[in-house]
């Protein structure tokens, strides 16, 4: 896998998304990270996921490859160099507890294979990404289907407020946010992530039990 120095992701970036889990559409993005010892990649394998806290559900993504400093201007082209695309792993009771609690969702995202990603592909520009569909299918079924055009701060917003709030250095990844469509995974589920009608990768999930905390 690419050396991968930071994982930031947008919260809420499609206003159906947010709605569909009764949640305020935020005026700004809303920004989280997740450890490096949560990627996995999509590798037509099979995916171990807790199996004793609660649903895991599945966020079908974006993501984007900073290969090059961001300067206080840039264009997006100029920073990006590649893309994948990913799955944003959310415990979602964790996840509803700890924002009762006002507490961050480190607990909820940040667990091992809580952030996949397919190989990544070079950048092929604004206009491509526009025209472009990616999609998310479950045991045959399409369940996601995501376009840039619908989100709510583009990625030029996304890689600016990052940037300036946390410092963006090249090897770093943005995962830009899912669509409506979120659901629960189960054991034995295959998936398979499609940009426009190509596939870009595909696994089977796997439970496990916890053993500690």
């Amino acid at each position: 896998m690419e050396n991968i120095k930071n994982i930031f992701c947008i919260g809420r970036n499609y206003a159906k998304h947010a709605e569909e889990l009764g949640n305020q559409i935020p005026k700004s993005p809303l920004i989280f990270s997740k450890p490096t010892g949560s990627l996995v990649k999509a590798e037509n394998q099979d995916i171990m996921f807790p199996s004793d806290r609660g649903p895991v559900h599945y966020e079908a993504e974006i993501v984007l490859f900073i290969g090059k400093e961001v300067g206080s201007t840039f264009e997006v082209e100029d920073v990006v160099d590649k893309m994948a695309l990913g799955i944003d792993f959310t415990l979602r009771d964790e996840q509803t507890r700890l924002k009762e609690k006002g507490h961050p969702w480190l607990k909820a995202k940040g667990f091992k294979n809580a952030a996949l990603v397919t190989e990544f592909w070079p950048f092929p520009g604004l206009n491509t990404c526009q025209e472009t569909d990616f999609t998310l299918v479950q045991n045959g079924n399409e369940v996601q289907r995501g376009n840039i055009q619908n989100m709510m701060f583009d990625f030029h917003r996304i890689i600016k407020d990052c940037h300036d709030l946390f410092g963006l250095a090249p090897g770093d990844i943005i995962y830009t946010g899912t669509p409506e469509g979120v659901g629960q995974i189960t054991a034995g589920d295959e998936y398979v992530l499609k940009w426009g009608d190509k596939e870009k990768g595909r696994f089977t999930v796997n439970k496990y039990e916890r053993t500690g905390i």
